[in-house]
């Protein structure tokens, strides 16, 4: 785990790592599987705690009937990790904006 030196977010701060986090694990899944396919997705993106504090991503991700060839597990965990890189890349972008 990477230590970013960081001054406490804002809460539009954390509004928008909230939507980046989310829009990353979005796009992710449906340049893999064709939206019409797609019965449910759910994303949840939490923030807790302060300093230091965990984002916690949870995609529940289920394919229409008709879909077989797709492993929705893989396709979910590789969703959350692309998630998780656009976290740490917005993140990093903060910590750069606020020592300048």
């Amino acid at each position: 785990m990477e230590t970013i030196g960081l001054p406490q977010l804002t809460p539009e701060q954390k509004e928008n790592l909230l939507i980046v986090a989310e829009n990353a694990a979005r796009q992710y899944i449906k340049s893999k599987i064709p939206p019409s396919k797609i019965a449910t997705l759910n994303i949840d993106v939490e923030i807790t705690g302060e300093k230091p504090f965990t984002v916690t991503i949870d995609i529940e991700l289920t394919l229409t009937q008709q879909t077989k060839n797709h492993n929705t597990q893989k396709i979910a965990n590789e969703a959350t990790k692309r998630a998780l890189q656009a976290t740490d890349k917005y993140l990093k972008g903060t910590a750069c904006k606020s020592t300048t």
